[in-house]
């Protein structure tokens, strides 16, 4: 009975011996948002507001 015992604990510390460590925790990347505004978008509005004066002087 004593050699059962003594076998059934050094096999369950050989299996936890070997099982490795913890897995490296998983970490996300921040993520980074930028604004992209085309080159021409601070010019883009007036000139649509001027060609639809244009076009309303032009039909009178």
């Amino acid at each position: 009975m004593k050699k059962l015992v003594l076998a059934a604990a050094l096999t369950a510390a050989a299996s936890t011996a070997y099982a490795g460590s913890l897995a490296d925790p998983v970490i996300e990347a921040p993520v980074v948002v930028e604004e992209a505004a085309g080159s021409s978008s601070g010019i883009l509005l007036p000139l649509i507001l001027l060609a639809i004066v244009a076009a309303a002087v032009a039909a009178d």
